[in-house]
């Protein structure tokens, strides 16, 4: 396996679109990168421009400490899984496994058991006499999986390879592609829009939106401390619940259009009040540390608030909350209960020191 570096990529069209602007990271060898944002970030311009598929306007690009702006795609030693599979539906799924081996000349007892290697990988054995229309749209996948796993290549691409697959089938072939690369320890570059699939799949993020990097992170450090508003929002579902406004002088409260957000306990959250007062900002507080008070719920640490309940959406082990605060519309996970119809007043309650700030002209999260 090898590492993957990109320094200062840039990538401008005839038409004068930016598809990503100065991008650098590095993938180390043997790791999983997820790259993830919304359609028409840039991620799979970057793909394509690591793959050789696309001609970069500037920076660097390097392959196991090689540079390779220069180099076709056949000579960067990369194999690459695309979302539609690319399977030839004329051949077997044998065929379909050894025909790059083949191309590049391998001898037939070494394409042979590089075959039954992947095959028996990925539990294709009983299906290599089989054409691609007999096969359901995981088995398909995981052909195309093997058709880059026979190759040995330095590098995996998979430019959304799930995205086809209905929900079921995405779990079971995550779980797949993570085994799969625990097994052969691979350097795996991959991009989807899904940010389930990127926390669920990386060992590091690559967080892109209008083809700028915003952070790059651990999953869990991305959602634990987000660099800027837009990575606090596309990262969690149900998404951050935010709250504009200004921070009074006595850090009191949060002055907004239509409503005032007591922040009683802010004083002891560890944010940094004295930069914060007086200022536009950008509270933001994840579902589920958003809760129905209780008896017990009064302490002056904790801030409190009422809302009214819109919708209620049970999704098994736990129910989200879709209400209205003011202007602003919230999101609660909580635990399985008994709930009041929608159009009630809830009150809830949230400890300050959960609380994300951000500068609501620049996104910046406000940190001590």
């Amino acid at each position: 396996m090898a590492s993957v570096r990109l320094d200062n990529v840039r990538k401008v069209y005839d038409n004068g679109k930016v598809a990503v602007a100065g991008a650098s990271f590095a993938v180390a060898d043997g790791e999983l990168l997820v790259l993830v944002g919304p359609s028409g970030c840039g991620k799979t311009t970057l793909l394509r421009a690591i793959a050789g598929l696309e001609t970069i306007t500037s920076g660097t690009i390097a392959i196991d400490g090689r540079t390779v702006n220069d180099l076709a795609p056949r000579e960067r030693d990369i194999a690459m899984v695309f979302q539609n599979y690319a399977l030839y539906p004329h051949m077997t799924v044998a065929e379909n496994l050894a025909f790059g081996l083949k191309l590049r000349g391998h001898p037939r007892p070494e394409i042979e058991k590089r075959v039954a290697d992947a095959a028996r990988m990925l539990g294709l054995e009983d299906l290599l006499h089989a054409r691609p229309r007999r096969l359901s749209g995981g088995q398909r996948q995981r052909v195309a999986l093997g058709r880059a796993l026979v190759r040995e290549p330095k590098v995996f691409l998979l430019d959304e390879p799930l995205s086809n697959l209905d929900a079921k089938l995405r779990v079971a072939m995550r779980v797949e592609i993570a085994r799969l690369h625990h097994r052969l320890n691979a350097t795996m570059v991959y991009v989807t829009h899904d940010q389930i699939e990127a926390m669920t799949l990386g060992q590091r993020i690559v967080v892109l939106n209008d083809g700028e990097v915003q952070q790059i992170d651990t999953p869990m450090r991305l959602y634990a401390e987000p660099a800027n508003l837009f990575v606090a929002g596309f990262l969690g579902s149900p998404a951050m619940n935010f709250f504009r406004g200004r921070l009074r002088d006595d850090a009191g409260a949060l002055e907004m259009d239509s409503a005032s957000l007591s922040l009683d306990g802010l004083q002891t959250s560890g944010l940094p009040l004295e930069e914060m007062r007086g200022r536009e900002l950008v509270l933001g507080l994840r579902p589920e540390h958003l809760q129905r008070a209780n008896t017990n719920a009064s302490a002056a640490s904790l801030a409190q608030f009422d809302a009214t309940l819109e919708v209620v959406e049970p999704v098994g082990n736990e129910v989200f909350l879709n209400m209205r605060f003011g202007g602003v519309e919230l999101v609660a996970r909580v635990q399985p209960q008994v709930l009041p119809a929608p159009g009630a007043t809830l009150r809830m309650t949230f400890d300050p020191s959960r609380l994300h700030a951000f500068d609501a002209e620049t996104g910046r999260r406000i940190v001590a």
